[in-house]
């Protein structure tokens, strides 16, 4: 071992100490017949083959969220989703376009909490007539509100030409590219805000 490896030790000794970020896929839409599963469970496959932080898919659908500010709120749907929130260092978003914006369950769960949003990195998977560009445009306001910095690139998947009858996600070949090129901006951001959440 050369006298810098000792100084200050071996690439493979600093990965071993450095902790893997935790990078939520968040589901954006919870209505019955839904393609975000589809379309989650695929970023997640290619964001594992990486290997450079621990990728979780987060249905919002599954902590039954009521509207904010609604009378009879169920704490324990609440608790759960501020609990995985906190958890994460980043996030990976799934937007579907609804009337040019984002729909009402992933606004509602993106209100729901403060905190645990801020100092934290966030990348857009869309998709849409065009796109879901107007949802992604639409959300990265919110994101910026909340101190969620978004990256650049932006994966936007067709309703034509990336899912068959609509209903079926059939990517095309440059989407997957496109995905690891956000991934690239998202680790290196959510490493640095890291930092600053200390």
């Amino acid at each position: 071992m050369g006298f810098f490896s000792k100084l200050f030790g071996t690439k493979q000794e600093e990965e071993q100490t450095m902790e893997k970020l935790n990078i939520g896929i968040i589901l954006g839409s919870t209505r019955e017949g839904r393609v975000s599963p589809q379309v989650g469970a695929w970023v997640k496959e290619l964001a594992d083959k990486r290997g450079d932080a621990n990728y979780t898919v987060i249905d919002i659908a599954d902590y039954k969220l009521p509207f904010l500010g609604e009378p009879g709120a169920d704490a324990s749907g609440a608790a759960a989703w501020s609990e995985i929130i906190a958890k994460q260092d980043g996030f990976v978003f799934i937007v579907q376009e609804y009337n040019h914006s984002i729909t009402a369950a992933l606004k509602n769960a993106l209100d729901f909490l403060r905190d645990e949003w801020n100092n934290k990195a966030a990348g857009i998977v869309s998709y849409g007539s065009v796109g879901g560009a107007r949802a992604a445009e639409h959300l990265r306001g919110i994101l910026g509100e909340l101190l969620v910095a978004d990256v650049r690139v932006h994966p936007a998947l067709s309703l034509f030409t990336d899912f068959e009858n609509g209903t079926e996600f059939k990517p095309k070949e440059v989407q997957a590219e496109s995905v690891n090129q956000m991934l690239d901006q998202v680790i290196p951001w959510s490493t640095a805000l890291k930092t600053i959440r200390k």
